[in-house]
């Protein structure tokens, strides 16, 4: 079995006719990322020769981070807010000239809301928050997968390590990093829920996170 269709099986069994499993085609692409390819369609690209040099376990659960993106409805889109941008603002000059107050704050308002749109789909803080979300889908997807809480936990953690060692990009590894801080706060608190609910401290800790 090729490490695409191994990946394939790994998907939701409701997720399988519309999620598709491809090598990336592109000049020096990412790890792994997606990408809409059609209407209620999405393909998840990985860069199989950095993708084959990462732990079986640190595989999975950097795959379900993104199938956890995908069912978070997170997935990057090609955006029309440049577009719009760009026709707000020639409008806008464009009334100046003519002096139409009312097609004017069409067009101001047209670029307001394109260039809003930019912001939050830019914002570092949004993207953080987004990815942490995933982070815990893919928690989840492992657990539905046969994977303990600890040893789910111990994976991704894992995974996001390497992932920093492997970073030279001060941004995108302080990223990585806000990650795995988010993840070790949310093993303390799953530690505590597992230890009310067996009576026992020894289920997860925070420590199994870095793997």
């Amino acid at each position: 079995m090729s490490e695409l269709q191994r990946l394939k099986g790994l998907l939701p069994p409701e997720m399988q006719s519309w999620v598709f499993v491809e090598s990336a085609a592109a000049v020096d692409p990412p790890l792994i990322t997606l990408e809409e390819i059609g209407r209620d369609e999405v393909e998840i690209q990985v860069n199989l020769d950095e993708w084959d040099a990462l732990a079986l376990d640190h595989r999975n659960l950097l795959f379900w981070h993104e199938v956890g993106r995908i069912q978070n409805d997170t997935i990057p889109r090609d955006g029309w807010e440049m577009a719009a941008l760009a026709i707000g603002l020639g409008g806008a000059i464009g009334e100046l000239w003519v002096q139409d107050g009312l097609l004017l704050l069409m067009a101001l308002g047209l670029s307001g809301f394109a260039g809003y749109r930019l912001y939050l789909k830019n914002n570092s803080e949004k993207r953080l928050q987004d990815a942490i979300s995933a982070d815990e889908r893919a928690i989840d997807l492992a657990c539905r997968f046969g994977y303990s809480v600890p040893n789910a936990y111990r994976s991704l953690g894992g995974a996001l390590k390497e992932l920093v060692e492997n970073t030279r990009k001060k941004r995108r590894r302080s990223y990585y990093e806000d990650r795995l801080e988010a993840l070790r706060k949310s093993a303390s608190k799953a530690r505590a829920e597992m230890a009310q609910q067996e009576g026992s401290s020894s289920s997860v800790t925070s420590e199994n996170v870095y793997g």
